[in-house]
C-alpha cells in the first residue's frame, strides 16, 4: 500500500469502527483493534506519524483514566484494590515464566520478559470500556481502575528492575516527572480557573495538558522510562480538582472529545497492526497455550478476590483485568529491540496481548455487564446521575 494512501485508509477505518461499534453495541476499542489487524494483513503498515500519535494516545488515555479515579475511595478500599491488582500481576507472571522456561525452553531472560508482557492489564482498554458503558463513575468501575493501576505498577516495576539499566538520563526523567507533577498539581488551577482562558476557541487548557504529557513522553524516551506512569499519577492527583470544579470537568470532557475523535483510535489501530498472522500461525499451538495461560492465571488471581470484594461484578472485573495492550506491547517491543526475544516470540507475545484486549472485553460486554441499579449509583450519592449511567449500560447490553 502506498504511503500517500495510508492516511486516507486510516480515516476510513476510524469512521467505520465508530459506526460498527454503534451498530453492535461493543466498545469501539475492540473494533479498532480488529480492523487494524485486518488492515495489517492487507498491506496497511505503520508510518512514523502513526507510531508517535499512537504513543501519545496511550498517554492521554492513561491520564484520563487517572482523573476518573476517586482518590477517597482508593484510600478507603486500598486493601481491596491492592490485593486484586497485585495478584492480577503475580499469577500470570509466575505461570508464564514457569511455562516458557521449563516447558517451552525459552531463555531465562526471554521467559521473564514473556511473564512481564502477559501479566499486564490494559488501563487504556479498561478505561475506554468503562467510559463508553457509563460504569466509570460506579463503585465497580472505580475499584476496577484502581486495581488495574496496581497491576500495571507491578508490570512497570518488573520491566524496570529486571531489564532496564538505569543511566543519568533515567534520573533526569524521574526528577522532571516529579517536578512536572508537583507543579501541575499545585498551579494548574491558574490555567483552568482563569476567566481570560475559559471557553476560548483556541482551547489553551487542552494545549496546556498536551504540553505536560508531551514533556513526559520526551524525557521518558531519553531516559528509557515509561511515560504512562507519571501521566497516570498526574491524572490521579488532579482528579479531585476535576471532580470538584465544573470548569475543570469541562476541560476533561473537551480533552476526551479531542482524544476519541482521532488520537486514541490511532492507538488501538496501530495495536492491531502489530499482529503478524503468518508468524502466529507458524507457532499456533504455543500461541493458544500462552493465551490460555494468561486468561486462566488471571482468573485464578482475580476472580476469587473480586468475588469477595466486588461480588456484583466479579466476572466482569476478572475479564476486563485479563485484557492487555499498552504495557504488554511496550514490553514486547523492548524485548525485540534489545535482542532478548526473536521475531517469532515477539509476534506470539503481541498476538496474545492483542487477543486478550479483544476476546475478554467482548465476552465481558456481551454477557457479564453489571446491570443492577445498586451497582450504577455514583458514590457521591447522586441518584439522578446514577440513573443516567444505568440507562447507558442497559443500552449497551
Amino acid at each position: 500500500m502506498s504511503d500517500s494512501l495510508i492516511p486516507l485508509v486510516m480515516g476510513v477505518i476510524v469512521l467505520a469502527a465508530s459506526l460498527v461499534s454503534l451498530k453492535l453495541g461493543l466498545s469501539v476499542a475492540i473494533i479498532e483493534i480488529i480492523l487494524g489487524a485486518v488492515g495489517g494483513s492487507l498491506g496497511l503498515h505503520t508510518q512514523d506519524w502513526m507510531t508517535y500519535l499512537a504513543s501519545f494516545g496511550g498517554i492521554i488515555l492513561t491520564f484520563l483514566a487517572g482523573t476518573e479515579i476517586d482518590t477517597k475511595l482508593m484510600k478507603e478500599k486500598f486493601k481491596e484494590s491492592f490485593l486484586i491488582g497485585i495478584f492480577s500481576f503475580l499469577a500470570p507472571f509466575v505461570v508464564v515464566v514457569g511455562y516458557t522456561y521449563f516447558i517451552a525452553h525459552w531463555s531465562l531472560q526471554a521467559s521473564l520478559l514473556a511473564g512481564t508482557a502477559l501479566s499486564t492489564t490494559s488501563l487504556a482498554v479498561v478505561y475506554s470500556v468503562l467510559v463508553e458503558t457509563g460504569l466509570a463513575k460506579t463503585q465497580v468501575g472505580k475499584l476496577l481502575m484502581a486495581s488495574t493501576f496496581v497491576t500495571d505498577m507491578g508490570t512497570a516495576l518488573a520491566l524496570s528492575i529486571i531489564f532496564i539499566k538505569p543511566t543519568l538520563y533515567t534520573l533526569v526523567f524521574i526528577v522532571v516527572s516529579i517536578v512536572v507533577i508537583v507543579f501541575a498539581t499545585k498551579f494548574s488551577h491558574l490555567v483552568f480557573d482563569n476567566p481570560r482562558l475559559k471557553n476560548k476557541v483556541v482551547e489553551p487548557e487542552i494545549k496546556y495538558l498536551f504540553l505536560l504529557l508531551l514533556a513526559f513522553m520526551y524525557f521518558a524516551q531519553i531516559g528509557d522510562g515509561q511515560a504512562v506512569l507519571p501521566a497516570f499519577i498526574l491524572g490521579l492527583l488532579m482528579s479531585p480538582h476535576f471532580r470538584e470544579s465544573s470548569g475543570t470537568k469541562s476541560v476533561r470532557d473537551k480533552l476526551r472529545t479531542v482524544a476519541y475523535a482521532i488520537i486514541t483510535p490511532i492507538f488501538f489501530i496501530v495495536g492491531g497492526l502489530r499482529v503478524s498472522f503468518p508468524l502466529i500461525f507458524s507457532a499456533l499451538g504455543l500461541f493458544l497455550i500462552l493465551f490460555g495461560l494468561k486468561l486462566a492465571s488471571k482468573f485464578v488471581g482475580v476472580f476469587f478476590l473480586s468475588k469477595k470484594y466486588i461480588p456484583q461484578g466479579a466476572m466482569y472485573t476478572t475479564l476486563l483485568m485479563s485484557t492487555g495492550l499498552t504495557f504488554g506491547t511496550i514490553a514486547s517491543v523492548f524485548g525485540l529491540t534489545s535482542g532478548i526475544i526473536n521475531q517469532v516470540q515477539y509476534s506470539l507475545l503481541v498476538g496474545v496481548v492483542i487477543a486478550s484486549a479483544v476476546i475478554p472485553t467482548f465476552i465481558a460486554q456481551k454477557w457479564f455487564m453489571p446491570a443492577h441499579s445498586e451497582d450504577l449509583v455514583e458514590l457521591n450519592g447522586n441518584e439522578n446521575s446514577g440513573g443516567n449511567d444505568s440507562k447507558r449500560v442497559t443500552d449497551n447490553i
